[in-house]
């Protein structure tokens, strides 16, 4: 006995009407995740250099609308002290795409020292002020400075896999930095909790090498930055680590 079979012809449109579902679902998930977010975040952490105390930084990001506001201050530890107090100080919108940044302010200090950034997204232009002097570059979507920049993994795709590539303003530069992920996670204990954590490397880095960078993200806690290490152009090593967490 053989068994026919039958191809039936199934219309292009209904591909269509699968791949707009498909795509709207998508959509709602991304929206509902996004909805999700922390609307206020509270964030302490304490500096190292080379394991001595160095530093202690306290942050706050608010959202507001869709507005949102990051304030970063750094305070020395003994003789560190008389570097002043470094502000760092971001202003924008809240995206589908995450942070839009419009405005960055970096003081410490000397006020001839301050460094400003103006985002012009309408003309993809960045303007940054270094020492009175205007320097305009080119925008592209996505930019963030340094104070916008940690809270802009919480808007990313999940899970991060493979690569993340992070353009920031340093107020007197723009520079693009290339992450590979190391997908496996690692538990770091804080302030008596552990946190599991997503390791991030600076692609094509030596270990120890001049600027080497490397962060670690808590998934479970919107990919919030719990650990921070890098080396300086001294070649002293700099470690961030949080220290207190309030999220709203």
């Amino acid at each position: 006995m053989t068994t026919k079979i039958e191809l039936i012809e199934v219309p292009f449109s209904y591909f269509r009407m699968l791949s707009l579902a498909f795509f709207f679902m998508s959509s709602s998930v991304f929206a509902a995740q996004q909805e999700a977010l922390p609307k206020r975040i509270q964030a302490n952490y304490v500096v190292t250099k080379d394991g001595q105390a160095f530093a202690n930084i306290s942050e706050q990001y608010v959202v507001t609308g869709n507005t949102y506001t990051v304030e970063s201050s750094t305070k020395g530890v003994g003789i560190y002290a008389l570097l002043g107090v470094r502000k760092l100080t971001s202003t924008g919108t809240v995206t589908k795409q995450g942070l839009k940044p419009a405005h960055f302010e970096l003081h410490q200090g000397n006020s001839k020292k301050a460094l400003f950034a103006d985002f012009d997204w309408p003309k993809n232009t960045l303007r940054m002020l270094v020492k009175g002097v205007n320097q305009d570059v080119a925008l592209s979507a996505g930019t963030q400075d340094l104070a916008s920049y940690p809270y802009q993994f919480m808007f990313l795709p999940r899970p991060l896999v493979n690569s993340v590539t992070v353009k920031l303003t340093t107020g007197k530069k723009l520079k693009t930095y290339q992450y590979q992920i190391d997908e496996t996670q690692a538990l770091l204990s804080v302030a008596d909790t552990q946190y599991k954590t997503v390791h991030l490397v600076l692609s094509g880095q030596v270990k120890d090498q001049i600027g080497a960078r490397e962060l670690w993200l808590a998934p479970e806690q919107n990919y919030l930055l719990v650990r921070f290490l890098m080396v300086d152009d001294d070649g002293a090593k700099l470690e961030q680590t949080l220290t207190e967490l309030h999220v709203d």
